[in-house]
């Protein structure tokens, strides 16, 4: 089995945040890889501000460049909107893989919000890493109060593979504040800047190989 992360998001843009979340969890879950999965529209996000979805692959490899972090833009050839359809479409396509979905505490406060959030949970095991900022307001969120129950010690984190879901875990990983929207406020341009680096062929996706443009 391939123990793989997986790390969605709309990466507007990808950040060290990003890579700083997925080698703390590669480092407590044991994991080969992880896969950012870069949302081609965000249902949760206004389509104002959002980069095309090249630029945000673009700044993705540059920030997973060196570690064992594959881009993808894989729900694009799924078909797939929502979280819980698109990991049910991954495990039924790769069964030589044990997944487990990466979230930050922002992420947490507002999972109610997802469609199908059980759903999701009942699928693969959650790990949850801290944000500042939003720790609290996690721990209040109305999802927590359903979640809660199925928590497992950080100490055990290795162990998930074993966990039968739904299973959480709260990884205990340095604070990183970090933020897209930060990024964005101090430079809306961003995506022209990464767009006179794009290579002059289509990049390939770090998972299907296939050419994206």
């Amino acid at each position: 089995m391939i123990l793989t992360g997986l790390l969605g998001g709309s990466f507007n843009p990808a950040h060290g945040g990003h890579r700083h979340i997925s080698l703390g969890a590669i480092e407590a879950l044991g994991l080969d890889e992880v896969w950012w999965l870069v949302s081609p529209g965000n249902p949760l996000k206004p389509k104002a501000g959002m980069a095309p979805l090249p630029a945000r692959l673009s700044s993705a490899r540059r920030q997973a460049r060196g570690a064992p972090i594959r881009v993808t833009a894989i729900e694009r050839e799924l078909g797939t909107v929502y979280t819980a359809d698109t990991l049910a479409a991954l495990v039924r396509r790769y069964p030589g893989r044990r997944f487990v979905w990466l979230m930050g505490a922002d992420n947490l406060a507002q999972f109610h919000l997802w469609r199908d959030w059980r759903k999701i949970a009942s699928l693969v095991p959650i790990a949850v890493a801290g944000r500042p900022g939003y720790d609290a307001t996690a721990l209040k969120a109305p999802a927590w109060g359903w979640l809660r129950r199925f928590v497992r010690p950080a100490a055990m984190a290795r162990n998930w593979t074993t966990w039968r879901p739904p299973a959480l875990v709260l990884l205990d990983l340095p604070p990183d504040p970090t933020s897209a929207t930060a990024i964005r406020a101090a430079d809306p341009d961003w995506h022209e800047t990464a767009r006179k680096s794009f290579h002059p062929r289509p990049m390939r996706d770090g998972v299907t190989r296939r050419p994206i443009t």
